[in-house]
Formats: C-alpha cells, structure tokens, sequence
C-alpha cells in the first residue's frame, strides 16, 4: 500500500514543533532543579536530616578557582570547536582514541579544579571508602568467606560505609591494586579514572555493532564532556560505569567468546553494586538489538555471568544474605533520616547535573520515536522487530531510564545519586544522537557549562 502523500512544507514545520519541544523540555528541567535547590534549603534550615548541604547534590556550597580550571576550559573549547565536526569524519579507531583521551584530560582537569590532594590523592582515602579496608585484607578467601559478617553497623569490626553498602567485588580490585604496587589514593584515583574514561569507547562501540554507525560518532563529543565527569574523578563508580559499559560492549560485538567476556564483566558488576541487577535491562536490550545469533549471545553471556556467580559463592559469599544485610544496614544510617518524599524527585533533579541538560530533550525525542515504533509494532504483531526498528539511541537510553527510574523508587537511592547512577546516566546520552546535527553543538555546549558551574560553584568532595 502507497504512503499517504505529505506536504512539502510539512517537514520544516515538523522540526519547528520538535524543537519547541525540546526547550520546553529543558524550561521543566530547570523548574525542577530550582524547586530542588529551593525546596533543599527550607528543609536543611529546618535540620529535616537531608544530610546534604546543597541538596539535591551531596556536596556544599563553596564557589573557588584551581590550577585545573584553565585546562577544563581549553578542553571544552577544543571540544565545541573542533571535535565535534571532526567525529563526523576521523578515522573509527582514531576517534575512539582521542575520544577516550579526551575524556581522562576533561575529567582530570575538573579534579583538579579542588588540588591534586583533595580533588584526586585524598578523594578515595576518607573513612568511608574502600582504601581504609585494604590493609586489613591479609587473606583474600577468608575475607570473602566472611564478607557478610561485617556488613552491619556498630560492631568493631563493621566494614566502612562504601564497602558494607557493595559487594565484595569493589574491595576486591583495590586489593588486587595494591598487590601489584598500585596501592594508595593516587594511584587508586588515576584507575578509576582511565576505567572510568573507557565509556567513551564502550558506548560508541555497541551503538556502532548495534547498527548505528552514525549515532556511535554523534555520542563521542556528549561522553567527553560529560558533566558527570565531576564524579568521575573521583569515585569507584566511575570504575563501575566501565565496566558495566565494557560488558555491554561486548555482548554487542559479534562472537559468542566475546559474549561470555562480556558476561564475565556484568556478572563481576553484580559483585561491584547489587543495583546493578537493573543492568539487566539493558543487556536484555542490547539482545533484542544484536543483528544476529542472538540466542548464542544470550547463552554465552549466560554462562559468563553464571561462571562469576558460582565462583564468588563457592568463595562463601552469597549474594542474597549479602543483599538482605545492605538493607538493614542501609536504614542504620542516614537513610534511616533522609525523607523518601523530597528525594524520590530530587534525585531526579541531581541527575539532570550528571547527566546534563540534553538528556531530557534527548529522552523526549526517544520516546517520541518509540511510541511511534510500538504502535506500528502491536498492529503488524511484531513488537521485537519494532523494537529493532527504532534503533539503539533509542531503545538503550529508554531501558536506562526505566533502570533509573526503578532504582529510585526502590528506596535504596536517597541523595549521591549524581555518582551512584553514573553507569546509567552514560547510556541516557545515547539519546543525544537524536537531536538534529545543527543543535548538537548549542546542547553540548550546556553540558560543560553546566560541569564546570557544578565543579567551581560547589565543593563535591566528599
């Protein structure tokens, strides 16, 4: 059956509408964080137990300048005006490249803006992280044997805040640093980092094997500067946000050996954060979108991530027990305090700065499209190949949002999500590829203004 015939003017008008739309989007993004910040000083003047001076961020408020400042504005310079136009035509492996170097400098420069001791070396070293743990782990089976023993507070022998609240797969890799000579705050900072930094290939990577060759090099610029580069450098969730990504990555690719690594990674990252059970989404979703051979790359990961689940268990750890210890030890603390009704929508606002102003466009302009694409899907019966229709920078940072939407109203989120939700907020960007090339450069031009107001205006050091 013929198309019904459309007129020529009609395209033009429809951008016009899209693009009203996308600043409409933006005005609701900018109410929200205001009544945010608004609603976060009546509450913390009434001492209502926010725990968090500038709420929705867990940071305070201190505007200063730092050696990394002038760096940070050079790269983003660069990045306007010349990167964008270049990740159009570089060579694929070039591009990748300079995109993930890009990103180290961008995220070391914003560190630095606090000094090399408190926006890098000190950032990892407080009670609460993991390094605190490390010299104490002398037997690496018996520490996992007894993982969920220490998991509650106020006992001697409590593990720190960060390590109780995970896994054992995060104290782990601070362990395996320090047997190989990479022990202390720096050098612990510098790895997650350059971990970190790796994103900006991961992504591009399975956009590009997912079919979306054109979406992959539009992301590149967005990821570089992303502003939840602030807390990328430093916290162990950037470490996370790699490796989530780098699984992803490779149950993408074709080869059912790259699956089961990829498997291996997102069974590793159940043991790096038990939030990470909503990953789930998105490698179901990068499933439905492989090309091909998709039951051989269900399988393989399968068996990768059941490989890593085995094994920590065989180990003496079991997940669940330690799940049901995170719980009650979450309510031990803070969160005990912290309304649910404020954060359940600040968190939101919180993640409008990690992620950027152009991730709300962006997700209208997804979900617009995948509206469209189900309708078409539910008529023919053929939801899956509708799905496969719209496309990755579609589907993706729909199945990301859908992640971040379950992991707030779980609870278990309340403030520092700005950091914790990293290894979603990177796929959220996916979306920017929708958005028509002519504005790219105004959008990302937002998203490093609005880091480095973050990172000069607020003290994010925790």
């Amino acid at each position: 059956m013929a198309s019904a015939p459309t007129l020529t003017a009609a395209p033009g008008r429809a951008a016009e509408h899209r693009h009203r739309a996308d600043l409409a989007v933006l005005a609701v993004e900018v109410v929200l964080f205001g009544v945010a910040v608004g609603v976060g000083l009546v509450l913390n003047r009434r001492d209502v137990g926010l725990y968090a001076d500038a709420a929705p961020l867990y940071a305070k408020w201190q505007p200063h300048l730092g050696w990394g400042t002038p760096a940070a504005l050079l790269i983003a310079v660069a990045v306007l005006g010349w990167g964008v136009r270049w990740a159009r035509t570089a060579r694929w492996g070039a591009l990748l490249a300079a995109g993930w170097a890009s990103s180290v400098a961008w995220t070391l420069s914003l560190a630095l803006v606090d000094g090399w001791s408190a926006g890098l070396t000190r950032r990892l070293t407080a009670q609460a992280e993991y390094l605190t743990e490390v010299p104490g782990v002398t037997d690496i089976p018996a520490m996992l044997a007894g993982f969920t023993s220490r998991v509650l507070d106020f006992r001697p022998e409590s593990w720190s805040t960060h390590t109780a609240g995970h896994p054992p797969g995060a104290l782990l890799l601070f362990v395996g640093l320090d047997r190989v000579g990479l022990g202390g705050g720096a050098a612990a900072g510098l790895a997650c980092v350059l971990v970190g930094a790796t994103v900006t290939v991961s992504v591009p990577v399975t956009l590009r094997a997912l079919g979306a060759p054109e979406a992959a090099r539009a992301v590149v610029p967005f990821l570089v500067l992303l502003p939840g580069a602030v807390w990328m450098g430093v916290s162990a969730d950037a470490l996370f946000a790699g490796v989530v990504a780098a699984g992803l990555a490779l149950l993408a690719v074709r080869g059912p050996t790259a699956a089961a690594l990829g498997g291996v990674l997102l069974g590793f990252a159940l043991y790096l954060s038990y939030g990470f059970v909503l990953v789930g989404l998105l490698a179901l979703a990068v499933l439905v979108l492989r090309p091909a051979a998709r039951l051989r790359a269900l399988l393989a990961g399968g068996v990768g991530v059941l490989a890593v689940a085995v094994a920590f268990t065989l180990a003496g750890f079991h997940w669940w027990e330690g799940y049901r210890l995170l719980v009650e030890r979450y309510y031990q603390g803070w969160a005990a305090e912290r309304p649910y009704a404020y954060w359940v929508w600040a968190n939101l606002a919180a993640l409008l700065l990690c992620a950027g102003p152009v991730v709300g466009p962006a997700l209208r302009r997804a979900v617009a499209t995948a509206t469209g694409r189900a309708r078409a899907g539910w008529r023919r019966a053929a939801l899956a190949a509708a799905v496969r229709d719209a496309g990755p920078a579609v589907v993706l940072p729909l199945a990301a949002a859908v992640a971040v939407v379950g992991a707030d109203l779980s609870g278990l989120s309340k403030a520092e999500v700005e950091r914790i939700w990293l290894p979603f907020a990177v796929w959220l960007l996916a979306a920017a590829a929708l958005l028509p090339a002519g504005a790219r450069r105004w959008w990302l031009a937002g998203q490093a203004v609005t880091a480095l107001a973050v990172n000069h205006l607020l003290w994010t050091v925790s």
